[in-house]
């Protein structure tokens, strides 16, 4: 099977295009603490159609491991209490943060979320004190997620 991975980045908050929903019943909440079984669930639903695999073998220690450490946040979205989406942010060097993971639960694809929670995400990164936010996805992601991150700023830094 032939992949095409495709990695962009945002340098500025002000380049960020914000789309929000106008749903009155979404929360975004950071998962503190940080809940190993809550983040594998995310990983596991969120990435069942994506073909997300390599964090399916963790064990539980390996979860709290990576988890549990000062440069990682999680961040919930929920849709009348109920988890919708996510996403996993990590510092790294030279004020870069990754969007590590993201996305939304199957029963929320196609209903307007994305673009909201992707907002959401780039905004997080920022107030971490981000230069630089940036992330990879690819051919096995949502048919719409590259035109989604191109829709909110993000550009193309390598294929």
């Amino acid at each position: 099977m032939h992949v095409t991975t495709w990695y962009l980045e945002i340098l500025d908050s002000r380049e960020l295009r914000p789309k929000r929903s106008p749903r009155a019943d979404l929360a975004l909440v950071r998962v503190q603490p940080p809940m190993p079984e809550l983040n594998r669930f995310l990983y596991a639903t969120v990435g069942g159609s994506w073909y997300w695999i390599d964090r399916l073998p963790w064990t539980y220690r390996q979860w709290h491991d990576y988890l549990n450490r000062p440069e990682l946040q999680t961040w919930l979205l929920t849709a009348a209490g109920v988890p919708a989406g996510y996403f996993e942010l990590e510092a790294q060097a030279d004020q870069n943060v990754e969007i590590a993971y993201f996305g939304l639960l199957p029963a929320f694809v196609g209903h307007g979320l994305g673009g909201h929670l992707l907002t959401c995400a780039i905004e997080c990164g920022f107030a971490m004190g981000a230069k630089r936010v940036w992330l990879h996805t690819c051919t096995l992601d949502h048919p719409q997620a590259l035109a989604n991150y191109q829709a909110r700023g993000l550009r193309l830094f390598h294929q």
